[in-house]
């Protein structure tokens, strides 16, 4: 069950990031990766500033895999920006 939990919490997660940063959903696989990946990110972030992680499946870790993801994003889009010829 918890396997099932980190997949829906990314998928949530990791959609929502892609919204606020570039307005289209990444794909269902890579927003999964993106939400689950920023999950992570965003518990380290979260325990260097002092605060808790990621605790479970509830409101407070989405917006901490939110967070996590939207920075992975912005990251992401700042070194591999794809240009438009």
């Amino acid at each position: 069950m918890d396997i099932i939990a980190w997949l829906v919490l990314g998928l949530i997660a990791g959609f929502v990031a892609s919204k606020i940063v570039n307005k289209q959903g990444e794909g269902l696989v890579l927003d999964i990766v993106l939400g689950i990946v920023g999950a992570v990110v965003g518990g380290f972030l979260f325990n260097q500033f002092g605060a808790s992680g990621v605790t479970g499946f509830n409101i407070y870790s989405m917006v901490v895999a939110i967070i996590g993801a939207v920075v992975l994003l912005v990251l992401y889009h700042a070194l591999f920006r794809r240009t438009a010829v």
